[in-house]
């Protein structure tokens, strides 16, 4: 935990790539609510490959590391503590590094998911429909563990893929059923819908959405709407979108690196709100 003092803190986002994360945008606009001046948050581009002789060429100014691909799972063994969240999932999005220079790997994804959908009312479900599979989709399906009270089905390509999903539902006590990518649009009727597919991979399922939709879950921010989002809303469904998981997320990264409750969400979410904007102009 640390609190506002004159020394200086650092903070960053790495990955590969890196250039389009918004997390800087909405770290620094926190910093400034809570009067961290002291504080910087940085973005930089960090292959599987690099990332050992980075971490240990971190002086002691550093407080914490916001990770994204492809490094959530790379930097486990790299680290002193993971969390039991973290650990459920094999993907740490979160490192926070204490005074003496320990590390713990956090995974604020999970609970970041379940805020986002709780803000927007989905407290809890009785099927969801999983798209996509990788490192987010097994983040979503612990979401899912909390939430969900029947069966998820998970929309995949080739059966490496299915056969991992699967695993992850037994691992995390969900029933885990999957399906193949070519059918896909037989999960826009599912009453939660989350797709954790890169850009532009669901943008053929658009002109599928069912009257009436149930909720969507596009953990994309940039380009915004998706095709698929865009269509949702048309149909009258709600959506929430990358945007809502990456702030909640970040809000919890905050209060993990600075000990300042609570994170200013409202002020971060303007902030990447504006960002977007001026991105898309």
């Amino acid at each position: 935990m640390r609190t506002t003092s004159t020394t200086q803190h650092r903070a960053a986002v790495l990955g590969s790539p890196i250039a389009h994360s918004l997390s800087p945008v909405l770290h620094r606009a926190a910093y400034a609510e809570l009067g961290l001046t002291h504080w910087s948050y940085d973005r930089f581009d960090v292959s599987e490959a690099r990332l050992p002789a980075f971490l240990t060429g971190l002086d002691p100014s550093w407080a914490g590391l916001s990770l994204t691909m492809p490094l959530k799972r790379a930097v486990i063994p790299l680290l002193d503590r993971v969390s039991e969240t973290a650990s459920s999932v094999e993907a740490v999005n979160t490192v926070v590094i204490d005074g003496a220079g320990r590390r713990t790997g956090e995974n604020t994804d999970i609970p970041g998911m379940l805020a986002a959908l709780r803000e927007r009312g989905v407290d809890t479900v009785e099927s969801a429909a999983v798209l996509g599979a990788g490192a987010t989709a097994s983040s979503a399906l612990a979401a899912l563990s909390r939430i969900c009270e029947g069966p998820v089905t998970a929309y995949v390509r080739g059966p490496e893929r299915a056969a991992e999903m699967r695993g992850w539902g037994t691992r995390l006590g969900v029933d885990v059923r999957t399906a193949d990518w070519a059918d896909a649009a037989d999960a826009l009727g599912a009453p939660l819908v989350i797709a954790t597919t890169p850009a532009g991979a669901t943008d053929t399922l658009a002109g599928r959405v069912p009257g009436s939709p149930g909720t969507l879950f596009d953990v994309l921010y940039d380009p915004w709407p998706t095709a698929l989002a865009a269509a949702w809303s048309a149909q009258g469904g709600p959506v929430v979108g990358g945007l809502d998981l990456l702030v909640h997320q970040a809000v919890l990264q905050i209060e993990l690196m600075t000990g300042r409750t609570p994170a200013p969400l409202a002020v971060m979410r303007e902030a990447g709100e504006q960002a977007l904007g001026a991105h898309g102009a």
